[in-house]
């Protein structure tokens, strides 16, 4: 063992130059008892080790390594310690007065017995505790079982931070966080992504209990971006119990009964806030033979963010081939509805199409129609309506042609008295609140009634006047114009539509146009601009109805009328199994044809486009 003298040097002489031939000639001094001091300069932190590093060279190596680095560092009073390692490890700083200098056998002697103290965060974290197999056995060992020779002479003079805590609640995170191009990629239903926010807002209304929705919402955030991990991991579709099949009878339910196909746990499985969306489209094609080449800006506008559950529409002055016309209706919504039920009334036509996992809970549809005409056989004016109950909520349709004339609002009353007296609806299908029915009005027998068609009403007011209050509109500001509109006025005398609600107006008036082009009637006839395009709607209850969307269509110019189209968020209500179920039927043939159109359409797209890019890499030299 070699013993050695500590030699005390003074910060005031001690400098960077100083060379280990110096240390050893102090070194070479009679031998004296060694002491320690309580100021004897301490190892660096032994660095953390890799968990595949487990032989004992390796950890060796690491150690002499930042020895080395701690010995060329003390020649700097500065450089004593890192601002990490004052944080970390409990050492011991030099005195003002001076420095001990050991040698570097005594360092290497006493290294091994030195001790790293772990630090707070070091012994609190799970991370670190977990980690525990990455640190050394003696890195393991409790504190109080490990042994500090210095611990007894000095305590620490450095003053070691505590973690920093946060002031006060941190930030709740975001409830959609995923990227923006994720987010708009992989987009997920509305109905998917609010109805667990919905619910929890509405203390009176049900969870749903949707397994691909509610369930996992509230283990996770909302993230936009997981729709695939979503459709993988859980399934819209319910397991079912061989007892449930063996006992389950759709035609024995009630409102209060879990086994009722149109019941509230049906209902709230798929509207968990039990609206349902409805599209309404009304246009009077003017009897045109040539279709519009596109149909999406009537049915698929732009401005959408999600399609609609059913898609209404009815037409006046139909083109004469009623059967293209459905077709052209398929071809456009897709695959992903089907036809539910048509009828017509001369040229009067109406649609219904519903999304295709929806048909089930439809009952069985009925249609009415009424003539306005003297001569019954004349069926250019009059109305075609549609019922049908949606789990346990009867919905009425009906599209109508009014008299025309600018001057003719009194027979247009009279057309509307001898729809509402004379449409015999519903026949088979049963009243789901007949104590507030009314014998002489078809629109008090249905829970939602939408009633929309071209009723003809003008505005009271010269082309000048009304084209100089158009003129001077700004920001879709449609009341100066619709001061003298036929409609409102009688709407608010409550001579026509009792009971009857119209969404606010910010489009310009549908009527009359020039084919093909934005110009109002430039014939010698200079017929004024009017509103005669509508949709109307009522309900049973207050707020069943909520408008989501009332505008025109002004991208479809084949008729001298612009279609009008309105969406709605209708409430829903659970039913009895007592009516008779539709049990799934729909136009077969039609939604073929429709899907094989659209198939030939995509094909030849691609094939143009093929053909265009070839073309653009042909090079000619002349």
């Amino acid at each position: 063992m070699v013993n050695v003298t500590q030699v005390s040097i003074s910060f005031n002489s001690f400098s960077p130059l100083c060379s280990d031939k110096s240390v050893m000639r102090n070194l070479q001094q009679p031998d004296h008892k060694a002491e320690i001091s309580p100021y004897q300069p301490q190892p660096p932190s032994q660095p953390r080790l890799s968990k595949f590093s487990k032989n004992g060279s390796v950890e060796e190596t690491v150690r002499t390594r930042r020895l080395k680095n701690s010995q060329e560092s003390l020649s700097d009073p500065t450089e004593t310690g890192s601002s990490t390692d004052s944080l970390r490890d409990d050492q011991t700083a030099p005195a003002r007065g001076g420095l001990i200098l050991s040698s570097a056998a005594t360092v290497r002697k006493n290294q091994d017995s030195n001790v790293r103290p772990r630090s707070a965060v070091t012994r609190g974290s799970p991370v670190f505790r977990d980690r525990g197999s990455s640190l050394s056995e003696y890195e393991r060992t409790p504190p109080s079982q490990q042994s500090d020779p210095t611990d007894h002479h000095v305590r620490s003079t450095k003053v070691r931070l505590s973690p920093v805590q946060a002031t006060g609640p941190l930030p709740t995170l975001e409830k959609s966080f995923a990227s923006a191009s994720l987010r708009v990629a992989n987009r997920i239903d509305r109905d998917c992504l609010d109805y667990a926010v919905l619910a929890r807002e509405k203390l009176g209304e049900r969870l749903h209990r949707n397994l691909s929705d509610s369930r996992l919402l509230e283990n996770m955030g909302s993230d936009s971006a997981s729709v695939n991990s979503m459709r993988s991991t859980y399934s819209v579709l319910s397991p079912i119990r061989p007892q449930d099949v063996r006992n389950r009878s759709f035609l024995e339910g009630s409102v209060l009964g879990s086994g009722a196909l149109l019941g509230a746990e049906e209902l709230d499985r798929y509207f968990p806030d039990r609206r349902v969306g409805i599209y309404v489209a009304t246009w009077n094609m003017q009897g045109e033979k040539g279709l519009p080449a596109n149909l999406d800006d009537l049915l698929l506008p732009t401005d959408s963010e999600f399609a609609q559950d059913f898609y209404i529409i009815g037409v006046q002055e139909g083109c004469p081939d009623r059967r293209e016309w459905e077709t052209r209706l398929q071809e456009t919504l897709g695959p992903y509805y089907v036809m539910l039920y048509a009828a017509a009334h001369g040229v009067l036509y109406l649609t219904v199409f519903v999304r295709r996992d929806l048909i089930w809970f439809c009952s069985e549809v009925e249609h009415g129609t009424v003539t306005t005409r003297i001569i019954s056989q004349i069926k250019t004016k009059g109305a075609v309506g549609i019922t049908f109950t949606f789990f346990g909520t009867s919905f009425l349709f009906i599209t109508s042609h009014f008299t025309s004339g600018d001057a003719k609002v009194y027979e247009r009353i009279l057309d509307y008295n001898k729809i509402v007296e004379a449409l015999a609806l519903p026949k088979g299908l049963p009243d789901t609140n007949p104590y507030r029915s009314t014998p002489s009005d078809v629109t008090t027998r249905f829970d939602q009634v939408f009633w929309f068609g071209d009723f003809n009403f003008r505005l009271s007011k010269d082309r000048i006047d009304v084209e100089t209050i158009m003129n001077r509109t700004a920001n879709g500001d449609m009341g100066p114009l619709l001061e003298h509109d036929q409609l409102c006025k009688e709407m608010n005398d409550g001579s026509i539509f009792k009971g009857f609600q119209e969404a606010p107006i910010h489009f310009l008036p549908t009527y009359k146009f020039d084919i093909g082009c934005d110009i109002y009637d430039t014939t010698s006839k200079q017929r004024t601009p009017s509103y005669t395009d509508r949709i109307l709607f009522r309900s049973r209850q207050a707020d069943d109805i909520k408008v989501v969307k009332y505008t025109s269509c002004s991208s479809i110019k084949t008729s001298d009328h612009r279609p009008v189209i309105g969406a709605f968020q209708v409430k829903l209500r659970p039913g009895r199994d007592n009516i008779p179920l539709g049990a799934g039927q729909f136009d077969r043939g039609l939604y073929l044809e429709g899907i094989r159109r659209r198939i030939t359409r995509e094909l030849k797209r691609r094939e143009a486009m093929k053909n265009q890019s070839s073309s653009s890499t042909i090079c000619t030299i002349s």
